[in-house]
């Protein structure tokens, strides 16, 4: 059984302004027309695969749900860690639970976040890898080098196994110029994906010889999981206490049972903007566009805009991104410093650091439109057959318009309905819930008005999504 294995815990904050820690890289159509998670699903189609485990944050089980929902595949479990602890434990989670599907279980394991152009040969290369696989190595993927680059850590490749198969005779940390030119020269270095290919028990059984207090973590931690739906909960206090470490220092640089696969598929991790430069189509001056774009006299760039009109004239080389809320403009040679201004708006602890203005929610999603000291617009998006926390607030009243669809309404003991056009008042202190019982999205307008209007004010009574807060 060939287990795919997504993991899905990245924040990609050197793609600010577009990923967010509510709303990272992996959720957003960067590359195509579907998200980066969902290409990553579709690419496992063409493979003789199970169903997959997709490993992800428990803030965003909601929208891993949902992206599956859109693309009609159907997870055998969404593993939800408590707090992040790099690669190794996660990895661990979903090797402990696979076995106890199938003992023989394979990972293919990959993050949601990669871009692979050639899809055909990515397929082709796991079908090189799977027999020694099955006869317990564990299996990386090295892609074939196109550049001396000095983003990326290399894979060092010993001797041969078959056809693009080598024994893995060591990992390098990310090396200077010269020394990433210097491996391109021997040929015996691939860049490292982070992709593996292992089975379920030889990981565990390597993770235990190599890293066992991250075995025994996630071992306790799985024993004592809740499962809710798809939803599989690995116990927090258990999980918290696991060290945090990557499966290559755990695992893969210590095991002497490792092996790599050559992958030449036009890859690439999109770790920064000039990445996403790197796999875009371009124009004749070599701009890379998205969005709604105006160019004169520009070479070299990269555009993209979410929201508004860009327009640009005579530069060169340069990454303009354009959101509702925020503008990035990087010399496209110095965007891995992107993550640098990530930092500062920590400090200054301001919002954009997190949160769009539109804010995904597992009933829907709500934009903020306009706010000022008294009162705040809001738009609200309720999917169909989805409702709100029955909640109150202690310093907020509310109107709400409906402009589109059908709202089922409830306002301490009254349930009534809206259609179209037409609205109702929620006064401070009443309990209250928005739902959408048809079947297209309901959408409407919520002004509200009072002394304090932030999110935290809201009290909940039920919730079916689980929330306290």
């Amino acid at each position: 059984m060939l287990v795919p294995v997504l993991l899905s815990g990245g924040v990609g904050s050197r793609l600010w302004p577009v990923s967010r820690e509510a709303h990272p890289k992996q959720f957003q159509p960067l590359a195509g027309e579907l998200s980066m998670l969902q290409e990553t699903l579709q690419r496992t189609t063409g493979l003789d695969e199970a169903a997959p485990v997709v490993v992800c944050n428990e803030e965003h089980r909601f929208m891993v749900a949902e992206q599956l929902r859109q693309v009609e595949i159907a997870a055998s479990a969404l593993i939800l860690e408590p707090v992040g602890r790099n690669t190794a434990p996660a990895v661990a989670l979903a090797a402990l639970h696979a076995v106890n599907e199938d003992p023989d279980a394979l990972l293919l394991v990959l993050p949601a976040d990669h871009v692979i152009q050639d899809v055909t040969a990515f397929v082709e290369a796991v079908g090189k890898a799977m027999p020694l696989a099955q006869q317990g190595r564990l299996m990386t993927f090295g892609v074939v080098p196109t550049s001396p680059e000095t983003g990326y850590g290399y894979i060092n490749c010993g001797a041969s196994l078959g056809e693009d198969l080598f024994a893995l005779e060591r990992f390098v940390e990310k090396p200077d110029a010269a020394t990433a030119s210097a491996y391109l020269e021997t040929g015996n270095y691939l860049w490292n994906s982070g992709m593996f290919l292992l089975g379920a028990s030889a990981f565990i059984a390597e993770l235990g010889k190599h890293a066992p207090g991250i075995l025994a973590a996630c071992e306790q931690a799985m024993e004592s999981a809740s499962r809710d739906m798809d939803f599989v909960r690995p116990d927090a206090e258990s999980f918290a206490a696991c060290p945090a470490d990557s499966i290559d220092y755990a695992v893969m640089e210590n095991t002497s049972n490792g092996g790599v696969v050559s992958l030449d598929c036009g890859w690439s991790d999109v770790g920064a903007w000039s990445a996403l430069w790197d796999v875009a189509s371009r124009d004749s001056s070599g701009n890379a566009c998205r969005g709604d774009v105006l160019l004169d006299n520009c070479e070299g760039s990269y555009f993209y805009s979410d929201s508004r009109l860009v327009a640009a004239t005579g530069v060169r080389d340069l990454v303009v991104v354009e959101t509702a809320d925020a503008v990035l403009v990087a010399d496209k040679a110095r965007v891995q410093d992107v993550k640098r201004i990530v930092n500062e708006l920590k400090v200054q602890d301001r919002p954009e650091v997190s949160l769009h203005r539109r804010v995904y929610r597992p009933w829907g999603s709500y934009e903020s439109l306009v706010t000022s000291d008294r009162f705040q617009v809001k738009r609200i998006i309720v999917s169909p057959g989805q409702k709100l926390s029955l909640q109150m607030h202690h310093h907020r009243a509310e109107h709400w318009i409906v402009v589109q669809g059908t709202a089922e309404v409830t306002c301490d003991d009254k349930v009534f309905m809206l259609g179209e056009d037409e609205s109702t008042y929620i006064p401070l202190g009443n309990r209250h819930r928005l739902a959408n019982p048809g079947r297209i999205p309901l959408e409407l307008i919520e002004v509200q008005s009072g002394t304090y209007l932030g999110e935290d004010d809201i009290v909940r009574f039920d919730d079916q999504y689980g929330r306290e807060s």
